[in-house]
């Protein structure tokens, strides 16, 4: 095959009609042949170019609403052809075939049109089959033919043919055509992903597809290569935010603040103002506040040390006042429902902050897949949107909780949700006071919680640590009473989990005999 390969006929087929006249111009001024159809064709013409539909080329028109008019041996005979082999070439002649050396698809919008909750049938019409068909035609064969799928990449074409006489290299064919395949398995994977929604379907094959955002610096470690891939839904949160300032967010700045916007969406604005702080992915503070500023600043005092370059996230957007507050430490990024003047004047003199805003919170109730890669595959389940409510909680002790150890019961269990297993939240009055997370052992997760609360009380100088009056979520069972024992030393009046232990008699008990008041979810949120 050539290195270099020319470009005299184009097919030119797109839904999105970005850069199109631009490129349209460009094929015209190097002599190239237009073949079009529909809204591509009316486009070109209107610009003034001269456009050949493919109806004239294949001899039959446009039919059934326009699903049948490129799937055509003259077609696809025309990108298949091997430009070097004889036979093909005979094959060519005598069924008058003509050569297609460039093929410009970009597929109906099927991501966009289920993105907006269209109905079933409108789905349905939005899957093209003509285009992946070209496209997979063109990208088989591109040693001869060149084949594009993104606006992004129109632009290189045009260099090479500018510079290499109307012709383009290998290189960029062979670049081109992976660019193709990937496009046709992403849509194919979107497709296939909605149709095993509509059909309640475990299925035999399960693919994952993404569009590049970002190459980013590293991964994790500097050792390890990463980039960021967009699902193309239009969730809010880090993926779709607009970042206002500040350097390229991180792998490890992504992972973090999209755990710390799926917290804080689980509050909803309405129902006054949350801020959640995270580091490493596990909230180290969670508090609800009359005000941002006050929400703030209850979540910082959770543990302040561990909130140093930390992510922040917020349900409301971020006012002056609290983007002052927030100035106060180093901070990695703040994620927030929008920003007013203020706030951005103020961390504009924070180079090194990032501020992302969103349209909206994350609805925290929208199902969604989550996928882990395994040695030899991948683990897939549905995404934890389960939610209680009060009348979901069973009172299993003799005392029955207040209303006060009630609401700061469903709000530590919320954040309990987050945070790495086994996970211990300690809350008072609508604040995190101590985080257990990721330990191996309950009991101990529940240590840890304590002793930093005991150090953030010798921080702060108060005279007890907060855990005293607090209450405890754990996101699952305790096997054995000795943590609820340890979260009763440490001052707790009240605890919630999931119950379903073969030892929960026991662990009643000692709930009882320390005069704790404790209810079962009858759900549990591990978190590995």
């Amino acid at each position: 095959m050539p290195d270099l390969a020319p470009v005299q006929r184009a097919l030119l087929s797109v839904s999105d009609k970005t850069g199109l006249v631009d490129l349209g111009r460009a094929l015209a001024a190097q002599g190239v042949e237009l073949l079009s159809t529909g809204g591509t064709a009316k486009a070109l013409r209107d610009a003034g170019l001269k456009v050949r539909d493919v109806a004239e080329v294949t001899g039959f028109p446009e039919m059934m609403d326009g699903r049948v008019k490129t799937l055509h041996p003259v077609v696809h005979g025309g990108l298949l052809a091997l430009r070097d082999n004889k036979d093909h070439v005979a094959a060519m002649e005598e069924h008058g075939i003509g050569g297609i050396d460039l093929v410009v698809v970009n597929l109906y919008p099927f991501e966009e049109t289920v993105a907006k909750g269209a109905e079933y049938a409108e789905v349905i019409e939005n899957i093209d089959i003509g285009g992946p068909a070209m496209i997979r035609s063109a990208a088989k064969n591109h040693g001869f033919v060149t084949v594009v799928v993104d606006t992004e990449d129109y632009g290189a074409v045009i260099e090479e043919l500018d510079a290499h006489g109307g012709q383009t290299t290998y290189a960029l064919r062979q670049r081109l055509a992976q660019t193709a395949y990937a496009r046709t398995a992403a849509y194919d994977t979107a497709v296939s992903t909605w149709m095993a929604g509509q059909v309640d379907a475990t299925p035999r094959r399960r693919t994952f597809g993404g569009t590049l955002a970002q190459t980013l610096r590293y991964g994790e470690n500097p050792h390890q290569q990463a980039a960021f891939y967009t699902d193309g839904s239009n969730r809010p949160g880090v993926a779709t935010a607009s970042q206002h300032q500040g350097k390229e967010l991180s792998y490890n700045n992504i992972n973090d603040t999209d755990a710390a916007f799926e917290l804080v969406s689980e509050f909803a604005s309405s129902d006054g103002p949350v801020c959640a702080i995270i580091k490493h992915a596990n909230p180290c503070g969670v508090a609800r506040g009359k005000t941002l500023t006050e929400a703030y600043s209850r979540a910082f005092d959770c543990d302040r040390t561990s909130a140093f370059g930390g992510i922040i996230a917020l349900n409301q957007p971020l006012d002056g006042e609290t983007a002052e507050a927030i100035s106060g430490i180093f901070t990695e990024v703040v994620i927030a429902p929008g920003a007013d003047a203020d706030a951005i004047e103020v961390f504009s003199k924070k180079k090194n902050l990032r501020l992302l805003t969103t349209d909206g919170l994350a609805d925290p109730a929208t199902a969604q897949l989550a996928a882990r890669q395994v040695s030899g595959g991948w683990l897939v389940q549905d995404k934890d949107v389960g939610r209680i409510t009060r009348d979901d909680l069973k009172v299993v002790t003799k005392r029955t909780p207040s209303e006060l150890e009630l609401s700061d019961m469903l709000f530590a269990w919320t954040v309990a949700k987050h945070v790495k297993s086994n996970a211990i939240i300690y809350v008072k009055d609508g604040a995190t006071v101590g985080v257990g997370a990721g330990q191996m052992s309950r009991v101990d997760s529940t240590r840890i919680a304590a002793r930093k609360a005991q150090d953030m009380a010798d921080v702060m100088g108060l005279p007890a640590p907060l855990t005293q009056g607090s209450v405890v979520a754990s996101d699952a069972f305790f096997p054995f009473a000795d943590g609820l024992i340890t979260a009763a030393e440490a001052g707790a009046t009240a605890l919630i989990q999931p119950g379903g232990s073969m030892r929960d008699e026991e662990v009643i008990q000692a709930a009882d005999e320390a005069g704790l008041a404790m209810v079962f979810t009858g759900m549990r949120h591990f978190r590995h």
